[in-house]
């Protein structure tokens, strides 16, 4: 079972939740994640997504950048939720735009996924504009 712990963000002085290391690691561990999004009378959406570990925190992009599906629900809707090793967990995402972050999710990014020949794509737009940090929801 994915757990998470309570953290106050010092910076904006408002709580947030936070994924404990355990599963920080099992997550970015796994070559993808699924995310399941909602809409209001509009069939569930699930999508395959990579996904990694910078500073503790999770973050995803949309390869199709801003006009992918999942992630335009995202954006709207700011909760969904993942599913990983048959384990399916509710999560925020959290749009991020903080260049030296975003170098160090380029990083991450193509190192765990070198052998692929999308892995560049990611690192570039559309896809840079996406980023995501998931946040457990409680």
């Amino acid at each position: 079972m994915f757990e998470f712990v309570q953290f106050i963000s010092l910076s904006k002085g408002v709580d947030r939740q936070m994924w404990d290391e355990k599963t920080v690691a099992r997550l970015s561990e796994a070559h993808e994640i699924e995310v399941i999004l909602t809409a209001p009378e509009r069939p569930v959406v699930r999508t395959p997504i990579w996904v990694v570990a910078v500073e503790g925190a999770l973050y995803v992009r949309s390869w199709k950048g801003a006009g992918g599906l999942w992630y335009r629900r995202a954006q709207r809707y700011g909760v969904g939720s993942i599913s990983a090793e048959g384990i399916e967990r509710a999560v925020r995402f959290v749009p991020i735009d903080e260049p030296e972050l975003d170098a160090k999710i380029d990083d991450a990014l193509l190192g765990k996924y070198a052998d692929s020949p999308y892995a560049a794509a990611m690192t570039r737009p559309p896809a840079t504009g996406t980023t995501m940090r998931l946040d457990p929801a409680s």
